[in-house]
């Protein structure tokens, strides 16, 4: 399988013209060699939607095609303003399989639906629906989550977003694609701090109570503030 992105052109009025390109990307290695240390197979999560996910194993792991040990799961999903990227894009490839490889883990890299031809919650919907696939696998549950410079919004400028070397211009542009029409940056999808976004965000944390949860920024880093304060609504809500 392979997932298209595009480029997006703004038209003077007002419509967005939506280019098909292609990252360069690499296919799924299903079969193992001394070569491949970790080998990865696409499989469909929604026939409808066209969404999929890559799954990474270590070979180390396989005896005669069958795992010989339980492995932790991780669910990793790309990043790209909900408006880009690709499971297959060499980027994300690399790093799955390195984390496979390096953690001894099943990676699970799910698709989502991209903007603007499907604002969110399409992307939240399918990152929902993915772990679907694994419904059958009991005992398995969710026993962690990382928030790797994970993309939030909002109308009034935090500091950090005022750092001239880190224009907002590309995060407006993706927000602006992204959310529903007529919405603004403190929408709860992209602000989750305002509004009804911590309503939203307390029954998220209803679910994940027992979770461990690594809120990870850099500093300097345009979105730092914002991660800052999604981490302590989240440690106020007693998430962490």
């Amino acid at each position: 399988m392979s997932e298209s992105t595009q480029d997006n052109i703004n038209n003077p009025d007002g419509s967005i013209t939506s280019v098909p390109t292609r990252f360069p990307y690499v296919p799924a290695t299903p079969e193992p060699s001394p070569q491949n240390p970790v080998v990865s197979k696409d499989i469909t999560v929604n026939r409808s939607k066209s969404t999929w996910m890559r799954l990474y194993v270590p070979t180390a792991a396989l005896n005669g095609g069958v795992s010989s040990e339980k492995l932790p799961l991780v669910v990793y999903y790309h990043g790209g303003g909900f408006a880009t990227g690709s499971v297959d894009f060499y980027p994300h490839h690399d790093f799955c399989n390195l984390m496979a490889r390096e953690l001894n883990a099943v990676f699970a890299s799910p698709s989502y639906r991209l903007a603007p031809v499907n604002r969110l919650p399409a992307a939240y919907d399918d990152g929902v629906d993915a772990p679907a696939v694994f419904a059958d696998l009991s005992p398995l549950r969710i026993r962690g989550m990382i928030l790797h410079q994970p993309f939030f919004g909002g109308e009034e400028r935090c500091e950090s977003e005022t750092n001239v070397n880190f224009p907002h211009i590309l995060s407006d542009a993706c927000w602006h694609l992204c959310l529903p029409v007529g919405a603004n940056r403190d929408h709860e999808y992209s602000n989750p701090t305002v509004g009804d976004g911590p309503k939203q965000m307390e029954k998220i944390g209803r679910l994940g109570r027992n979770w461990k949860v690594v809120v990870i920024g850099r500093e300097r880093h345009r979105l730092i503030d914002r991660h800052r304060d999604v981490a302590k609504l989240m440690k106020d809500q007693e998430w962490m």
